[in-house]
């Protein structure tokens, strides 16, 4: 009995398995996200330039995500980065407290100039307290020489 020819001589010259693998795509690809990571990166990094006030307070823990309102050197409110102008701040408030209607009030960072007026600063907590907004935390850098963290998470990197 004839034991059958070995697979290669049976069907022609079958090539090698190929034992090295081609990482050109692979280099293509990090190249192409490393590109858009470099390209995004400074985007995400915006703020609104204000010198904050310093204290020994301890940090707040939070898990959910806070709308920053920010008050600049010039008295320029700001709400999560964009600008709001005096006339209305108000109403921009309401919209805060409607969309958050008949839930726990969201919580609110009041991130003010310590150059800034104190009366301009009680206006607009005036303004949250009036709309139901009464989960607001002053935020403010650790004082020099203390030991203590800032008393809320850095909103930006620009803080000073």
């Amino acid at each position: 009995m004839m034991i059958g020819a070995p697979p290669s001589a049976r069907r022609g010259r079958r090539r090698p398995p190929m034992s090295e693998i081609n990482v050109t795509p692979l280099v293509d690809v990090m190249l192409v996200l490393l590109i858009i990571f470099m390209v995004t990166a400074p985007l995400l990094v915006t703020g609104v330039a204000v010198k904050l006030p310093q204290n020994r307070a301890k940090a707040l823990e939070t898990n959910d995500k806070p709308t920053v309102i920010s008050l600049n050197a010039a008295g320029e409110a700001y709400i999560n980065d964009a600008r709001v102008d005096e006339a209305e701040l108000d109403d921009r408030i309401a919209e805060i407290a409607a969309a958050n209607a008949g839930l726990e009030p969201p919580q609110i960072f009041l991130r003010a100039d310590a150059r800034l007026d104190y009366g301009r600063v009680m206006r607009v907590m005036g303004a949250l307290n009036a709309e139901g907004l009464n989960r607001i935390a002053l935020v403010s850098t650790a004082q020099a020489g203390g030991a203590s963290a800032p008393a809320a998470p850095p909103v930006s990197p620009r803080s000073e």
